[in-house]
């Protein structure tokens, strides 16, 4: 069984002020041209299909022309994807009985019934069946009528909850199982502080969505998505793919790839990566004005100027974007504070449980930092998906 692993294609996604498309749909055209040439027997999208839950008509139409193009390359493949956090659940789910017979499994909504169960697609080749568990994102407060609440009246943690509906499948772990699924997995024994997080990932506070990857134990493989950088959750049949293009500023340079997996018997699973060129890279470009300019290019930068001096501001952005066509920003390394006392550092800038610490300028008790915690939790799970 060969199949291709992909996920967080975040169709739609801007960087900074750029519009993607043109890029997203050149890599999603590599995917195709892959695929022709690989044949999978399948091909999984791990989530976040798209970047926003309502995506623009023209994200629409970029999907659907991918998924026409991945079809008439591999005709024969079973096509299964889920919907990651930054997609709606419900529009995902949209006409999902009439697709499946299509061999086009999408699968919005976790189970959120107690009749209802994690959907199950059963392939088969000379080595018995193969089941893809198909396990869109969940939030505890999505499955507490199957899960429950704890002895206080409270949604299960997200490890719980995730564990709860996983255990409950009872994976027959006599034949082969995948688990497609879109958390954030942690390698046993690991913290969540020792995983790189990219700028364009979404990150609780506390990270409370944390999840311990000893639950994928009944799998023989986990196709995971979630996390922007490629990365094997201690073991080589656990991993996270990544997404398929740089989708920030932290991903300057990154190698983009599909993950293709080859299933023989029972406990024989290998990977390869084939990597992604993009359209145009991402990339950081660091010196003084005159040697940034002579690294002149037409991929997407961010200029990061070293010179004491101050230059004219006019002048120094028109000649940076006749030097870069794709110019995402200008920083400045060396810039002068006028009041440093209410300077904002860089990790309040990216973090904004940080910098809402630091807009309050004072100490939270246990109880405010709770409420604060909780209450940008939801702004940032709330704003994505439905």
């Amino acid at each position: 069984m060969r199949f291709f692993h992909i996920s967080d294609l975040h169709i739609g996604l801007k960087l900074i002020n750029r519009d993607l498309y043109e890029d997203q749909q050149y890599i999603l055209g590599e995917i195709v041209r892959l695929a022709g040439g690989k044949q999978p027997d399948a091909v999984v999208v791990a989530g976040d299909i798209y970047d926003r839950a309502v995506p623009s008509a023209e994200a629409v139409a970029l999907f659907d022309d991918f998924v026409g193009q991945l079809r008439e390359a591999v005709p024969d493949a079973c096509i299964m994807m889920i919907s990651g956090n930054h997609d709606s659940a419900t529009r995902i789910d949209c006409y999902r009985s009439v697709l499946s017979r299509q061999k086009l499994y999408m699968a919005g909504n976790p189970p959120m019934q107690e009749d209802e169960h994690v959907e199950c697609v059963e392939l088969s080749d000379e080595y018995g069946p193969v089941r893809f568990y198909l396990l869109p994102f969940i939030k505890p407060s999505m499955v507490k009528a199957i899960t429950g609440v704890d002895d206080d009246g409270n949604n299960l943690s997200y490890d719980a909850a995730v564990r709860f509906m996983i255990e409950r499948e009872a994976v027959d772990t006599s034949v082969r199982n995948v688990l497609v699924s879109h958390q954030f997995y942690l390698p046993v024994g690991k913290g969540a502080d020792a995983v790189e997080r990219m700028e364009s990932e979404i990150v609780t506070v506390g990270n409370i969505d944390q999840v311990g990857a000893d639950v994928l134990s009944p799998f023989d493989y986990a196709a995971l998505g979630h996390i922007h950088k490629p990365m094997k959750v201690g073991s080589e049949v656990y991993r996270y793919c990544g997404t398929p293009l740089q989708c920030s500023v932290s991903e300057a340079g990154q190698q983009k790839g599909i993950i293709l997996v080859d299933m023989k018997e029972k406990g024989c699973v290998t990977t390869e990566v084939l990597p992604l060129t993009p359209l145009h890279q991402v990339k950081v470009v660091k010196g003084t004005l005159e040697e940034v300019l002579l690294q002149k290019c037409g991929d997407y930068v961010t200029v990061v100027l070293t010179d004491t001096a101050d230059h004219n501001a006019v002048d120094m952005q028109d000649r940076l974007r006749t030097a870069f066509p794709r110019l995402l920003e200008v920083r400045r390394e060396n810039i002068r504070k006028a009041d440093t006392a209410h300077a904002v550092t860089e990790e309040a800038a990216a973090n904004p449980y940080e910098l809402c610490r630091s807009f309050l300028g004072t100490e939270l008790s246990e109880e405010e930092d709770a409420l604060l915690s909780d209450v940008i939790n939801t702004v940032l799970e709330g704003g994505t998906a439905e």
